[in-house]
């Protein structure tokens, strides 16, 4: 990741209702390609699907830094995202926020 200056990363899983991944897929890949194309803090985009669940959704996520990530909760694709895939979910997903752990000096 040093190569891009990418500091934060976002884990969030969704436990999709039956019947509704397809919907909620159509959802997080345009805000993937939206947050790719229009967010200069956002490195990666990853939407994906664990074998043999195929009620979970993933989204793996690099950002710059926090900074980063809380524009990208603030662009206009943002919002249709959250609006459309909430009444497509079980349960809130759960979201972790993760940093490179620093490497040991030798």
């Amino acid at each position: 990741m040093s190569t891009t200056n990418a500091n934060f990363v976002v884990l969030a899983e969704f436990n999709i209702r039956e019947g509704q991944r397809d919907a909620f897929l159509a959802l997080a890949h345009n805000d993937a390609n939206e947050s790719l194309a229009n967010e200069s803090g956002c490195h990666q985009f990853d939407v994906l699907v664990p074998e043999g669940d195929g009620n979970t959704v993933i989204l793996h996520e690099v950002y710059t830094d926090r900074a980063a990530f809380d524009k990208h909760m603030e662009m206009p694709h943002y919002k249709p995202f959250k609006e459309g895939t909430d009444p497509l979910l079980e349960e809130a997903p759960t979201v972790r926020f993760l940093s490179p752990a620093a490497r040991p000096q030798n």
